[in-house]
């Protein structure tokens, strides 16, 4: 079985627009596979996605970590969806956190322009457009994440340096 648990609080951390330890966006398929080994699944969109991508799925002990390559960025690393309850964001451990304590963290690291959209199923989706940025809370607190490179106004793709 694959593994990215991490060892370090490094590789737990997000990195807005870059990605999440040693995980960055625009790595291809084969560096993804050095880094983290084999995936456990493997799912391609489907056809009346607006997207054609794929999805590598990691099931860890407790969670899940499912990275997307998009075939419109030569299926590089453009995005990364979690729900590891060591995650940090700005140093911070934010899985089970509420979603106010989230909103002022971002803010304290001037991150500010946030969406908040009730979901059909009752979670709450706090999106930052710009950071490229979803966090999803069910009953209040954090339960999974989901960023992205970032993109420009011109809606090309900015990958880190």
């Amino acid at each position: 079985m694959a593994t990215i648990q991490p060892s370090s609080v490094e590789e737990n951390e997000i990195t807005l627009g870059t990605g999440m330890g040693l995980l960055r966006f625009g790595a291809t398929m084969d560096e993804v596979r050095t880094l983290v080994g084999e995936p456990e699944e493997i799912e391609e969109s489907e056809d009346e996605d607006e997207f054609e991508h794929q999805e590598w799925v990691y099931h860890e002990e407790d969670y899940l970590v499912s990275l997307y390559f998009d075939r419109e960025d030569d299926f590089r690393l453009s995005c990364i969806e979690t729900d590891n309850p060591n995650m940090r964001l700005f140093g911070e451990i934010i899985q089970g956190q509420p979603l106010e304590k989230i909103q002022a963290l971002m803010q304290s690291h001037g991150v500010a322009d946030a969406e908040i959209e009730n979901m059909d199923g009752g979670e709450v989706r706090l999106s930052y457009e710009q950071s490229m940025i979803d966090l999803y809370f069910d009953e209040g607190v954090l339960q999974f994440i989901n960023f992205g490179v970032f993109i420009n106004d011109e809606l090309e793709v900015q990958w880190p340096k």
